[in-house]
């Protein structure tokens, strides 16, 4: 009997997309989790159709990017588990072209099924960002005419325009990504996890 696994929401898929190399990616791991395959039988399927993966569809990481990965995921208790610890090579990283291919090569009906929840992904991370960068224009235009307001009707006081830059500068942290929440090191209390 054949074990069905549920589809995975865009937004949990999103959540696994990850940016390296300044390219948006998802680690052979998790896309082998996404198309219900080992690992080991994803990562076969590209090094036997090297044709079809070039560099701009899919890269193996180096030890550092592991490395800097670990330490992010070691912070971050809002990221998915890796189990990278018994791997003898680096994952790859599969871009949005890398990961419709590696469907398209696995031609399972999970892969073929999941891609487009995978594609979905990708375009919703695009989206996002392309939001985030017309707010960070919208923002520079305004501080930009708020500056040439100032300076053409002297009558606006000082600490006016230093509101205006506080709004600024708090829109532009608001767009910034949170810090991670930081758990203590060591024994905790239960007492004192109940309360903070």
């Amino acid at each position: 009997m054949t074990k069905t696994v549920p589809l995975v929401p865009a937004e949990q898929i999103a959540g696994r997309i990850l940016i390296v190399r300044e390219e948006k990616v998802l680690l052979d791991e998790d896309l082998a989790i996404l198309y219900d395959v080992p690992t080991k039988r994803l990562n076969e399927q590209v090094r036997r159709n090297p044709g079809r993966f070039p560099q701009d569809f899919v890269f193996q990481l180096t030890n550092h990017e592991v490395a800097i990965l670990r330490s992010q995921f070691a912070t971050s208790s809002s990221e998915p588990p890796r189990r990278w610890g018994g791997r003898r090579y680096p994952p790859f990283a599969f871009t949005e072209h890398g990961a419709l291919m590696a469907a398209s090569v696995l031609n399972t009906p999970r892969a073929i099924e999941v891609s487009v929840f995978v594609v979905r992904a990708f375009v919703r991370l695009r989206a996002v960002l392309a939001g985030h960068k017309e707010l960070a224009r919208k923002l520079t235009e305004l501080e930009r005419k708020t500056e040439a307001l100032v300076l053409r009707h002297d009558a606006l006081a000082a600490n006016t325009r230093a509101q205006f830059k506080e709004v600024i500068e708090a829109l532009r942290a608001l767009m910034s990504s949170p810090e991670p929440a930081k758990r203590p090191i060591g024994f905790v209390p239960p007492q004192e996890k109940k309360g903070g």
